[in-house]
């Protein structure tokens, strides 16, 4: 099995050096002729460093202190790098193309590659702080719907939903206080979160106790998790439910639960379950077979890959994350097309189907054409309407 990867791993390598290759020599041209600089060596290791930083801090996250520490931060700075190559991958050709035709114009090298690369630069550079401020600066985005149906006593519910945390080695403490602040200033009957609330490996969420950050969330009915596909990947299910458990946050796994005799929570284990849970998942129509449908039925389900059947089942709301919104403009164009809803909200039916892009991110620390956001759902109950 491992001999079958090593071919895909090494023409995966070979891109990857290709296109840090190609970034790097841009960033040497521009330096070189705005610097007069003469020695490519030393900049050449630090555009290597920053290549495969990532990959590094990746391989040694789970090494003994202190390489761990130097490993979290290379993989911090190596997330930042994901969103230099995705960009200089779309500017640095036009760039390059925009410098050989002011060459044709008679225009000095110098002057073009001087120009238009401090234009680069200051692009490039406004992507990023923008990028990471979307990442960092969490807002709020507000739902106010109505289900017709009695919830009994409650006339109404305030839910406080946030998907796709992705703790781990970059998405720590300092962000998820932010999380915790913004849902103590909503103060919400009921937070559920809707998958991946850790970052594949459980191992940072630990070792920086953000059990004790997470533990600092509150609502008076209850706090609600489903596994995200990260979850999965990360491997260490029965670990993440005991922390989640001890810190009063229940993760269903393909069951529901009745609140105060008014409503339902679903559920679902996500897709991945299909391949990496021997129990599977359950269809909707089985999750919702063993309820009052009476009720108003609230479900979460990481990806919103199955909207039909929800709608078809007679779920009132659907709640999921895992787009991100593509987090990266123009990557939102690719979810768009994968998923009937990859962003917002949607009446499908009966359904009122909502999905977030997301709390933490995955990969670089950077959102463009999407924001870290929380969920606040103003559910009003009205029978007959």
């Amino acid at each position: 099995m491992r001999a079958r990867f090593i071919p895909v791993i090494t023409v995966f390598l070979l891109l990857f050096s290709l296109v840090n290759g190609y970034i790097g020599w841009n960033g040497w041209v521009y330096l070189s002729t705005l610097f007069d600089l003469k020695h490519a060596l030393p900049y050449g290791i630090i555009v290597g460093i920053l290549s495969f930083s990532w990959i590094i801090g990746r391989l040694g996250q789970h090494s003994a202190s202190p390489f761990r520490q130097i490993a979290y931060f290379l993989k911090h700075i190596g997330s930042y790098w994901f969103g230099v190559m995705q960009y200089g991958l779309m500017i640095l050709p036009l760039a390059d193309l925009i410098v050989w035709l002011l060459t044709l114009a008679s225009v000095e090298y110098k002057t073009a590659v001087a120009s238009v690369g401090t234009i680069t630069f200051v692009l490039l550079a406004s992507i990023l702080i923008r990028g990471a401020w979307n990442a960092w600066t969490p807002i709020v985005r507000k739902y106010q719907l109505t289900i017709p149906k009695h919830a009994g006593t409650f006339d109404k519910l305030r839910i406080g939903v946030a998907s796709d945390i992705h703790l781990g080695t970059v998405v720590g403490n300092k962000h998820l206080e932010r999380l915790v602040r913004h849902m103590e200033e909503m103060k919400p009957d009921l937070i559920l979160l809707p998958g991946d609330v850790i970052d594949d490996s459980i191992d940072p969420f630990i070792r920086r106790n953000m059990a004790a950050t997470m533990s600092k969330l509150k609502a008076p009915l209850g706090i609600y998790a489903v596994l995200g596909n990260h979850e999965y990947i990360g491997g260490h299910i029965d670990q993440y439910i005991a922390q989640m458990n001890a810190i009063g946050i229940r993760v269903l796994l393909d069951e529901n639960v009745l609140i105060q005799d008014s409503f339902y929570i679903i559920g679902r284990k996500d897709l991945a379950a299909r391949h990496s849970d021997p129990e599977g998942r359950l269809p909707i129509s089985e999750l919702a077979a063993h309820v009052d449908k009476a009720l108003p039925l609230i479900m979460m389900d990481h990806q919103p890959s199955d909207l039909e059947q929800a709608s078809l089942n007679g779920i009132d709301l659907s709640l999921s994350g895992h787009t991100h919104r593509g987090q990266m403009a123009p990557n939102h164009l690719i979810t768009r097309r994968i998923f009937e809803l990859d962003w917002g909200y949607k009446l499908k039916g009966s359904l009122h189907a909502i999905v977030s892009s997301g709390f933490g991110s995955w990969g670089p620390p950077l959102r463009l054409g999407s924001r870290s956001e929380i969920i606040q759902v103003e559910l009003a109950f009205k029978p007959g309407q």
